[in-house]
């Protein structure tokens, strides 16, 4: 990207603005040791220092993710608290008295639980929900819908995924963050681009220029058309 000093100054400058306007006082985001929540963080305390606040969110984690997003809160000298969710999720599961069909309706609880969790902080704060979705996931549908997309505001929705790592790196982010394979964390070894079937670096090439492979160019606007909905305002009878 040209000019990245401009576009954080730009990307502070909006979050600002929204907070400012929405009556609200800061930010409250997901702290997940990936780096989407580190810039969403970066961004965050640099809009507001004495009024960001990051959560993480552990549901049956990995260990490491949790020792990721306290590695970030260290390096931007964030606020921070821990809500251990796999208590809340075994309760909600155990509840559910209905066949499970397909493994994802139970593994999407998580970001959902996540999503309540964040919005009970916001109000107790009057702060905004920050969400770190980027480009790349927005436009193939990779993210639950009312989860990790339940935000107030999205400053990472213009990016793909490798000009979010350009913004980890100007925002001092750690580089064991910046180097390692995203994932959603919702299960054990889970790889965001095993379960894509593609590269990120392929996806965004396809964003910017809609070049790519013929097969797998395919996968990806099949992949936005079926999502559609997911990007969108629930329709409403007229």
């Amino acid at each position: 990207m040209e000019n990245i000093d401009l576009i954080i100054e730009k990307l502070v400058k909006w979050l600002k603005e929204k907070v400012n306007d929405a009556n609200a006082k800061g930010l409250v985001f997901g702290l997940s040791g990936g780096i989407d929540s580190a810039v969403v963080a970066g961004l965050a305390k640099l809009a507001f220092p004495e009024d960001s606040l990051g959560i993480i969110m552990p549901c049956y984690s990995d260990p490491i993710d949790e020792e990721h997003a306290l590695l970030v809160a260290n390096a931007l000298n964030l606020k921070w608290k821990i809500v251990d969710l796999s208590k809340t999720f075994d309760t909600l599961v155990s509840s559910i008295n209905d066949e499970i069909v397909n493994p994802m309706a139970k593994i999407n609880i998580k970001p959902r639980l996540r999503m309540t969790t964040l919005y009970f902080f916001a109000q107790n704060y009057n702060y905004l929900v920050a969400g770190s979705s980027n480009k790349s996931e927005l436009t193939v549908g990779y993210f639950t819908k009312y989860g990790d997309s339940g935000v107030d505001i999205m400053p990472l929705a213009s990016f793909v995924k490798s000009e979010i790592r350009e913004l980890a790196r100007k925002l001092n982010i750690p580089q064991v963050i910046i180097d390692k394979p995203p994932t959603a964390g919702l299960w054990a070894n889970q790889k965001d681009e095993d379960e894509l079937g593609f590269t990120y670096d392929v996806l965004d090439e396809y964003i910017k220029t809609g070049n790519g492979p013929k097969e797998i160019v395919e996968k990806i606007e099949r992949m936005n058309r079926i999502s559609q909905h997911k990007r969108e305002l629930p329709p409403i009878f007229e």
